[in-house]
């Protein structure tokens, strides 16, 4: 039951997050945006692990790294001159 609620939620952002950034609507909503999708793959991460999925979990570790690196580039470093 857990399991399968943590994997809707997971799901539920990452569709959410990906149309916010394809929307490209501010700097501001893209760099939220990278926030929403880092808890959607760190639900999968979560759920990969309680379903004993190892590719599910790699493959969402790295993609929590590369959210990660949005927030930063979208929300906290300043936005180049030019």
């Amino acid at each position: 039951m857990i399991v399968d609620l943590l994997g809707y939620v997971a799901m539920a952002t990452g569709v959410v997050a990906a149309l916010a950034i394809s929307a490209d609507i501010s700097r501001r909503i893209t760099g939220l945006s990278f926030i929403v999708f880092t808890i959607s793959s760190v639900s999968w991460v979560v759920n990969g692990a309680m379903q004993g999925e190892p590719p599910l979990v790699i493959q969402n570790v790295v993609m929590t790294l590369i959210n990660v690196f949005g927030i930063y580039r979208w929300l906290i470093r300043k936005k180049p001159a030019g």
